[in-house]
């Protein structure tokens, strides 16, 4: 879910152009979850194979990869880790979440309401390590390097983002901010109706008036994965105006030892520093062997995908990858 900043941090809209030649640490999971839950039918029914196999997310991962690449970014997808201990809480509340999502969704196709069916078949989106697994064989097979954390996905990329190995975090949430991550961009693998936006830590960290340990103390107030629900009555509003005016100790006693444990978590998160990033041409077979073979996709638009691919590698990524040794 990621933490609610949206009433504190201000992003700008940008043109894809101004990524052209970028490298991005795309949070891997959070965009799986786009596509499972947004790709589906007017029922809600996630795209299947002919022997009930999900496929929502491959579809959306390959389609949006290739437009990406298209648009001359150099993607790479970071998958979680072990999540932390304090992560425990908040993953039991999802699959209780899940679960009545479930009922309610049921219920809605039994009395025909797809609007409403569809609704709540988006919040019942889960991943079993079958499904992980091809989706990574499926970002291996287009060539795109793919990043193990750890731990948080979100907390790798933003030490990625501060190395400089990659310009920006690509995801839907704040958390990576909250980790560091100089530069956030918004929607990417969004449908095209969504306007990319960019956000820069810094800048709001001026606006504001804070730091980014005050960041993560207003993130805290207001309730992470960690802490979900964080203090009762408290708003990002309220945070901020609390931190601004060090009142941050009235709600230390409150938090207890999870302060200082939350608080670790995103200012020094585990990562993983042995990461390697190289961009491969796209292997056309294994593409083909995954999404036409195995899950029946269209062998004329998959091929037509794969060449797509294939031209945007040679014209945006390998010549960018050539530059640096001229």
């Amino acid at each position: 879910m990621g933490v609610n900043l949206r009433d504190l941090i201000t992003g700008h809209e940008i043109d894809w152009v101004e990524l052209r030649g970028k490298k991005i640490a795309i949070d891997a999971m959070n965009t799986l979850y786009q596509f499972l839950s947004t790709i589906r039918q007017p029922d809600g029914t996630p795209l299947m194979d002919s022997q009930g196999r999900i496929t929502s997310h491959l579809s959306g991962l390959f389609y949006r990869t290739v437009r990406v690449c298209e648009a001359g970014v150099k993607p790479c997808y970071v998958f979680d880790g072990k999540p932390p201990e304090l992560k425990g809480r908040e993953l039991e509340d999802r699959k209780e979440r899940k679960q009545i999502a479930e009922e309610k969704w049921k219920d809605a196709k039994e009395r025909g309401d797809l609007e409403e069916a569809k609704k709540y078949a988006s919040m019942t989106s889960r991943f079993t390590k079958d499904m992980l697994d091809e989706a990574k064989r499926l970002i291996t097979a287009m060539g795109v390097p793919m990043v193990q954390a750890p731990s948080e996905g979100e907390t790798q990329c933003a030490y990625m983002c501060q190395r400089g190995d990659v310009y920006a975090t690509g995801s839907q949430d704040y958390d990576s901010l909250l980790a560091g991550s100089p530069i956030l961009i918004r929607n990417m693998t969004m449908q095209e109706k969504f306007f990319l936006e960019k956000i820069d830590l810094e800048e709001n960290l001026k606006n504001l008036g804070i730091t980014r340990e005050q960041l993560v103390d207003i993130a805290i107030l207001v309730g992470t994965d960690f802490n979900r629900g964080g203090v009762r009555g408290i708003g990002p509003k309220k945070g901020y105006q609390a931190v601004r005016e060090g009142r941050m100790d009235e709600f230390k006693e409150a938090l207890g030892d999870k302060y200082g444990m939350i608080k670790k978590l995103f200012i020094e998160p585990e990562v993983e520093k042995g990461y390697k990033l190289e961009w491969k041409p796209p292997d056309a077979k294994a593409i083909s062997e995954i999404l036409t073979e195995t899950h029946g996709f269209s062998a004329m638009r998959i091929d037509h995908g794969i060449k797509r691919l294939e031209d945007a590698y040679n014209k945006n990524i390998s010549q960018s990858s050539l530059s640096q040794w001229f």
